[in-house]
């Protein structure tokens, strides 16, 4: 396969980071753009002196002048406690950021990748959510600004596809896991680790009965890979996620036991518009993009705890 250059905004993020490596690993030239606003540099100073990365320091909510083969728009707070620091600039992101990133798109003729969420499917009346639905999302409460954010993104992505005939693909990420995940961004797997090894009270909201799935980084980014060597016209919408279907209190007790913490569990109210269930129906991807994820819950945090024990150590 001949070398592509690749823009991936947010690239410096939990998942942009790890894409990046893996673009980079399998011969491209790489241009991460990020304005630091949620993430840590430390993901991607091991790049800096690989000669086919380049990072710029760049808002997405202003236009971009480069040119690129195939853009990853992975900008955008993806935490509750990061996106709704800002709503009005998370709103921003994703709307602006969007149409930024498809002008510059429709400008090179480059194929687009869109991180959309199961967040589009609010709390959701089908279980597991398929593609097809249509979501139960409330567009006037704290979770919006994501929420609604990204949805007015795929609709954008799908505007520019039927509109302006630009190659399009929209993956729906599911909870992800895994090293570079911010250790304070109030995420499920990073709070329950950190309260962990800190033998802190772990804290659950609501009664832990609530459920989430949750797909390692390794096993989404191959998804974001097969996605994009898709046929032109296939634009998706595609779930990207682990099947399995995990309580909030047996991800607590996994990640007690696994670290060996003396912690006790505690509960707090449940945040409003939190989901009761979450559960990706990933046939369309198994079918089209022959993927599914291959790495266990149990792997997985083997693989993500000594991440956060190095953060622990150096004081974090």
């Amino acid at each position: 396969m001949p070398a592509k250059r690749i823009l991936v905004s947010g690239g410096a993020g939990f998942l942009g980071s790890h894409l990046c490596e893996r673009l980079l690993s399998e011969g491209h030239d790489v241009l991460c753009v990020d304005n630091f606003f949620s993430c840590d540099k430390r993901n991607i100073l091991h790049l800096r002196d690989n000669p086919r990365f380049e990072l710029i320091r760049h808002d997405v909510t202003f236009p971009l002048y480069v040119e690129v083969d195939e853009i990853y728009n992975l900008a955008c707070p993806a935490s509750p406690i990061h996106y709704q620091h800002d709503s009005v600039q998370t709103i921003k992101t994703c709307v602006h950021g969007a149409i930024n990133m498809l002008g510059l798109a429709k400008r090179v003729g480059a194929t687009i990748f869109q991180a959309s969420t199961s967040e589009v499917y609010g709390d959701p009346e089908e279980h597991p959510q398929k593609e097809s639905y249509w979501g139960n999302v409330n567009p006037i409460g704290l979770r919006s600004c994501y929420d609604e954010g990204k949805r007015c993104a795929e609709a954008l992505f799908f505007a520019y596809h039927r509109q302006n005939g630009l190659p399009i693909k929209v993956g729906r990420i599911f909870n992800t896991y895994g090293p570079h995940m911010h250790p304070r961004d109030g995420r499920v797997v990073s709070n329950f680790i950190m309260q962990a090894l800190r033998n802190e009270p772990i804290t659950i909201y609501g009664d832990g009965t609530q459920t989430r799935s949750f797909c390692y980084v390794d096993d989404l980014i191959d998804c974001f890979l097969a996605m994009m060597g898709t046929e032109k016209d296939f634009a998706g919408p595609v779930n990207m996620g682990n099947p399995g279907e995990f309580t909030i209190g047996e991800l607590a007790a996994r990640v007690v036991d696994m670290t060996g913490s003396r912690s006790k569990i505690i509960h707090e109210p449940l945040p409003a518009d939190d989901p009761r269930q979450r559960r990706p129906d990933i046939a369309l991807a198994r079918e089209k993009l022959g993927w599914e994820p291959r790495i266990t819950l149990e792997e997985g945090l083997a693989r993500t705890i000594p991440w956060f024990e190095k953060m622990v150590a150096s004081g974090e």
